[in-house]
C-alpha cells in the first residue's frame, strides 16, 4: 500500500504539505483534488521519489511499476505505434534479449525468453496498443505516421497510451483528459474502470471523477482528507461539514436558493423538452456542487448586454475552410438570441474553425454570412491567452478596456475572479495557465457580450473555477455557443446541440446521453463491417477469369487515382498555407525577440505583434491537423 505518516513538503519558501497522512489501498482508484497550487503535483513528484519529503515518512512498495504521462514527446521517426509500445518496458527489454540471443543461436537463452514473451503477453502487445490509440481518436493509418508528424494535442495522447500500455501497478494520472474530446474521454472512462491496479488521478471534471474513481483525496491547507466515494459522494460529505461551520452556513443557503429559484424557472419554460429534462437533472445535481463550493473565491456574473437582436448571426450556404480549401460546407443555421448550443463531434472536424467564423475572425469561402448591426462578440479560445501582455497586470488589461471606470470598482470586479492584493497590480508573464484563463474570461466578462462564443474553458480551470462559470453562465441572458469535454458544464449551461462532422454542421435533436449512445453504435456498426470485409477478403469471393480480373484491377486504380487527385491538391495548398504561417511565425518570434519592441514607443506595435502571434499559432494547429487528416487518408488509399 501507498502510506503517507506525517510528511511535510516545501517548495521553495511555500510549504506544500504539513503533517499530510494518507493511505492507499492497492486497486483503490483515488481522485486527488483541490485548488490549483496546493500540492497536487507535488503529491505525484513525491510518489515518483522526483521531490523528497522535509519530514515525515513516503512508502509503497519498492517492487512497483510506476507509469505517469510524460511531459515532453520527442520528435521521432519511430511510428505511433511503436511509440506506445515502448510504454511496456519489459516487453522491450525481453525483445532486445531475444534478438541478441537469436543472433549468438543461444537455444536455451531464446527458449526461457520465448516463455518470458508469453508470460507477458508480449505477442499480443502491438493488438493491445493498437486498440488504445484507436480509443485514443488514431486512425489504422495514423497508428502508422511517425511521431513527429503529430501537433501538441495528439502528442499528448500518445504520451497518455504510452503510459496505459506500461503493465504497471500505480498509475498516476495529471489532468489526463485536458487534450480529449469527448469520445476519448468516454473511452477512457471505461478504460480505467478496468484498470487492475491502484489509480492516483488528478481531475476537475466532476462527471469523469464520478465514473473512475472510489476515493476522493482533497488536498487543502497542508493536509490530505481521504473520503470514500465519488466525487458526488464527496461533495455531499463536504458541504456537509461546511453546513456545520456558522461562518459559511448563511453563504450556503443563498447559493441554493438561486440555484432552486433558477430550476423553478427552467422547468416553467421547458417541462418536456429532453434537452430541458437533461439540464434540469444537471441543474439538481448542480446544488450540492454549489454547497461544496460555498467557500469558493469566486464570484461573478455575466451583466445583461445592452441589446439582444435576433438573429445575430445568420449562416446562408456558408462554406468555410483554410487556403480556399472547404472543411465545412453548405451551413444554414442561425444562432438566435439567448440561444444555448453545445458544439458536439470528434477533434479536428472543425468544431474551432465554425465557432472562429461565428467571432469574426475567419471570413467563409462563400455563400452569405448575415450579422447582426448591434452584434457584440465575447469570444474565449485558449490561443488568445498568448495575446495578454506578459509585462502588464490584469488591472492594467482591464483598465485598458474601461479607462473612464474609477480603480477600485475595476479591483472589486478582478477580485470576483480571485486577482487580489498585490495580484491585480503583478505581470501576467509568471502567472499559470489558470489565472491567465480567469484573467482572459474577466475581460469577455466585463464588455457585455451578447454572442458568447466559449472553446474549451474549462482547460486549466481548476472546480471552484468551474463551478463559478457553470454558475455565472446559467443566468447569462445572451446567447451561448460551447465547445467542452466537461459534460458537467455543457448539460447545465445548453439546451440544444449542434453535431459537426462529415464537412457540415446539423442540429441534434436528444441530450448528451442519446450523443453517447448514437456513437457507440456507430462504433459497432463500423466494426462490424471491417469483420465482414476482411472475412470476404480471406478467400470467399467467387473465382473470376483472368481478363475480367484485369479489368476491374484497371477500374479499381482509375477509381484511386479519381480519390487521390482532389486529396493531393489539398494536400499541395495546406503544405503552401504551412509554409507561409511557418515562415510569418518565425518573423514574429525574431521580432518580438528584439528587446527594442518593448519601449514605450513601440506599445502599438507591440501590441499589435502580440495578437498576430496567438492568431498565427492557432492558425498553423489547425492547418497542421487538416493536413494530418489529409495525409491519413491518402495513406488509407494506398
Amino acid at each position: 500500500m501507498i502510506q503517507l505518516k506525517n510528511i511535510t513538503l516545501r517548495r521553495g519558501n511555500k510549504v506544500v504539505l504539513q503533517e499530510a497522512q494518507l493511505t492507499v489501498h492497492p486497486g483503490q482508484r483515488v481522485g486527488v483534488v483541490g485548488k490549483n497550487g496546493v500540492g497536487k503535483s507535488s503529491l505525484f513528484g513525491l510518489l515518483r521519489a522526483e521531490l523528497h519529503q522535509d519530514a515525515g515518512e513516503c512508502s509503497l512498495p519498492a517492487a512497483w511499476v510506476i507509469a505517469h504521462v510524460a511531459q515532453e514527446t520527442p520528435a521521432l521517426n519511430s511510428s505511433a505505434l511503436d511509440y506506445a509500445l515502448d510504454g511496456d518496458k519489459e516487453l522491450r527489454q525481453l525483445e532486445v534479449a531475444l534478438a541478441d540471443a537469436e543472433a549468438r543461436h543461444d537455444g536455451e537463452a531464446i527458449g526461457h525468453l520465448h516463455d518470458e514473451m508469453a508470460r507477458i503477453d508480449g505477442y499480443a502487445a502491438p493488438a493491445r496498443a493498437a486498440r488504445l490509440l484507436a480509443g485514443l481518436g488514431f486512425s489504422e493509418t495514423a497508428q502508422q505516421q511517425p511521431v513527429a508528424s503529430f501537433s501538441g494535442g495528439w502528442r499528448m495522447r500518445l504520451n497518455l497510451a504510452q503510459a496505459l500500455m506500461c503493465r504497471s501497478d500505480l498509475l498516476l494520472l495529471d489532468e489526463p483528459t485536458n487534450h480529449l474530446d469527448l469520445e476519448a474521454v468516454l473511452w477512457l472512462e471505461d478504460w480505467l474502470t478496468r484498470y487492475p491496479g491502484t489509480l492516483l488521478l488528478i481531475s476537475h471534471d466532476r462527471d469523469f471523477l464520478d465514473t473512475v474513481t472510489s476515493h476522493i483525496a482533497e488536498v487543502a491547507s497542508g493536509k490530505i482528507t481521504l473520503y470514500t466515494g465519488g466525487y458526488s459522494d464527496y461533495e455531499r460529505a463536504r458541504a456537509e461539514r461546511l453546513a456545520r461551520e456558522a461562518a459559511l452556513y448563511s453563504a450556503q443557503q443563498k447559493q441554493i436558493a438561486h440555484l432552486e429559484n433558477f430550476i423553478r424557472r427552467f422547468k416553467a419554460k421547458a417541462t418536456k423538452a429532453r434537452q430541458a429534462q437533461s439540464r434540469v437533472k444537471a441543474l439538481e445535481r448542480l446544488e450540492r456542487v454549489a454547497c461544496a463550493q460555498v467557500d469558493s473565491p469566486f464570484s461573478f456574473e455575466f451583466r445583461d448586454p445592452d441589446s439582444q437582436p435576433s438573429p445575430l448571426v445568420r449562416l446562408e450556404g456558408v462554406s468555410i475552410g483554410y487556403s480556399d480549401i472547404p472543411l465545412l460546407q453548405r451551413l444554414e443555421l442561425s444562432v438566435e438570441a439567448g440561444a444555448r448550443v453545445g458544439l458536439l463531434g470528434p477533434n479536428g472536424v472543425g468544431k474551432s474553425t465554425f465557432i472562429k467564423l461565428l467571432a469574426g475572425e475567419l471570413a467563409a469561402l462563400g455563400g452569405k454570412v448575415t450579422r447582426a448591426k448591434e452584434l457584440r462578440v465575447g469570444y474565449f479560445a485558449q490561443h488568445q491567452l498568448e495575446t495578454l501582455r506578459e509585462a502588464e497586470s490584469p488591472l492594467w488589461h482591464l483598465n485598458r478596456i474601461a479607462p473612464d471606470v474609477r480603480e477600485q470598482e475595476l479591483r472589486d470586479f478582478l477580485g470576483g475572479f480571485d486577482f487580489r492584493g498585490e495580484m491585480v497590480s503583478s505581470p501576467v508573464g509568471p502567472m499559470s495557465g489558470g489565472e491567465k484563463a480567469r484573467l482572459a474570461l474577466a475581460l469577455i466578462v466585463w464588455q457585455r457580450p451578447n454572442l458568447l462564443l466559449l472553446d474549451e474553458p474549462t482547460n486549466h480551470l481548476d472546480l471552484d473555477m468551474r463551478a463559478a462559470l457553470t454558475l455565472a453562465l446559467q443566468d447569462y441572458s445572451g446567447a451561448l455557443v460551447v465547445v467542452s469535454h466537461d459534460r458537467a458544464l455543457i448539460e447545465a449551461t445548453t439546451d440544444s446541440f449542434y453535431v459537426v462532422g462529415e464537412g457540415t454542421v446539423k442540429v441534434f435533436e436528444g441530450d448528451l446521453e442519446e450523443y453517447r449512445q448514437q456513437r457507440l453504435e456507430q462504433d459497432r456498426a463500423r466494426q462490424q463491417a471491417q469483420r465482414q470485409e476482411q472475412q470476404a477478403d480471406s478467400g470467399n469471393a467467387p473465382m473470376v477469369d483472368r481478363k475480367a480480373q484485369k479489368r476491374l484491377e484497371a477500374e479499381a486504380r482509375q477509381r484511386l487515382s479519381a480519390q487521390r487527385k482532389p486529396l493531393e491538391k489539398q494536400l499541395a495548398q495546406y503544405e503552401k498555407t504551412l509554409t507561409a504561417l511557418q515562415a510569418e511565425k518565425g518573423t514574429l518570434d525574431t521580432l518580438l525577440a528584439d528587446e527594442a519592441m518593448y519601449q514605450p514607443e513601440q506599445k502599438n506595435q507591440l501590441q499589435q505583434a502580440l495578437k498576430r502571434q496567438g492568431e498565427v499559432s492557432a492558425a498553423l494547429a489547425e492547418v497542421e491537423e487538416q493536413w494530418l487528416m489529409v495525409q491519413m487518408e491518402l495513406e488509407a488509399l494506398s
